[in-house]
């Protein structure tokens, strides 16, 4: 009598724990791809907000500043006796400093209001002997002024804020201003480039 051979037929519990390991696997790549496009969305968003904040820092290039420092680059050396030069450099350096203290938040307008009273007399009568008492006090709240702003907000400049206070100190209140025009001049060339490097540069507050 012929002998039948049975075939035994392969489990099925491999096949069941192969597949459910690849959906593990599966499962597991897709879960981790995810928190690493999540991760770079977050660092990008950090940087984002980083980089916004930098921008609010920056100091703007303020127009009034930089009308201020292109007037004093000109030297047309007008200094005469109507005084017309000076009060014009004192006017716009008032607007240029009051221009940069709106920008980092600073309040000064009670010295400014002082400093357009002293820069009123110049013009009024160009034969008056104490112009040059009124341009140093004019040229000493300035110079105040903007070393407290520098103080505040521009901590690397300090040493052209000295130069700024050095400067204004050198007017001599009773000395002709036609006889010191260089140290007038000078005050002013100071306070521009002091103002040109706040403007060109991030307030650190």
């Amino acid at each position: 009598m012929a002998e039948i051979k049975i075939e035994k037929k392969m489990p099925m519990w491999p096949w069941i724990l192969l597949i459910l390991v690849v959906i593990g696997i599966l499962v597991y790549l897709f879960a981790f791809s995810g928190d690493e496009v999540d991760n770079r969305q977050d660092d990008r968003t950090e940087q984002t907000s980083e980089q916004s904040s930098d921008t609010r820092q920056v100091a703007p290039n303020n127009s009034t500043v930089g009308a201020y420092v292109s007037f004093i680059k000109e030297d047309p050396d007008q200094m005469g006796l109507d005084h017309d030069f000076t009060n014009e450099a004192l006017l716009k350096l008032t607007n240029a400093t009051s221009a940069m203290a709106d920008e980092i938040g600073y309040d000064i307008q009670k010295d400014l209001e002082e400093v357009r009273t002293h820069t009123d007399k110049i013009t009024k009568d160009p034969y008056e002997t104490t112009h040059a008492n009124s341009i140093r006090k004019s040229a000493e709240i300035l110079a105040n002024v903007l070393q407290n702003m520098q103080q505040k907000a521009f901590q690397g400049l300090a040493s052209e804020a000295n130069e700024v206070k050095n400067a204004a100190t050198a007017i001599d209140p009773d000395v002709l201003t036609l006889d010191q025009k260089g140290d007038v001049k000078n005050f002013f060339r100071e306070s521009a480039d002091l103002l040109e490097k706040m403007n060109n540069n991030s307030p650190q507050m």
